[in-house]
């Protein structure tokens, strides 16, 4: 599910826009090749974008960058399935897409947002997150056979 471009949100380069929804077919574009969703599937995709709430950056018509919320709306955001990809990195999108959903109105007041990265601790701790206080209180349970 897409939506029409944002006005109002943060700054970007020119040529680029903020936008609600995300196009499935370019998110498995990079999920597929992920470190984090590597061979994942176009329905598990397609599946995971219609649970979720996201935000995609556009160039032009092509979507180059996204983050998937999954949420309630009252108490808790699990941050997933962020990306730019690598010929617009470094230009501010993955942070303007942070900001607009610090800013949502209809996720302010929650209680904890989490999230799982490899690599973009720094990105993560610009926009308030932080390594949890309790790790000792956390537990998941995954199973890598899915996709």
């Amino acid at each position: 599910m897409t939506g029409p471009a944002l006005s109002g949100g943060p700054a970007l380069p020119d040529g680029y826009a903020l936008r609600e929804g995300a196009d499935a077919a370019a998110a498995h574009a990079y999920l597929t090749r992920s470190y984090w969703a590597e061979g994942i599937s176009l329905d598990t995709v397609e599946r995971s974008l219609d649970g979720s709430f996201c935000v995609s950056v556009l160039y032009g018509a092509a979507q180059v960058g996204m983050v998937r919320v999954i949420t309630d709306f009252a108490t808790f955001a699990y941050l997933t399935d962020v990306y730019v990809l690598e010929a617009h990195q470094g230009q501010g999108l993955a942070s303007a897409m942070l900001a607009y959903l610090r800013a949502y109105a209809p996720l302010q007041g929650l209680r904890h947002w989490t999230l799982f990265t490899h690599d973009a601790h720094s990105l993560y701790a610009r926009h308030g997150f932080e390594a949890y206080e309790y790790p000792d209180r956390l537990m998941v349970l995954h199973n890598p056979n899915a996709c």
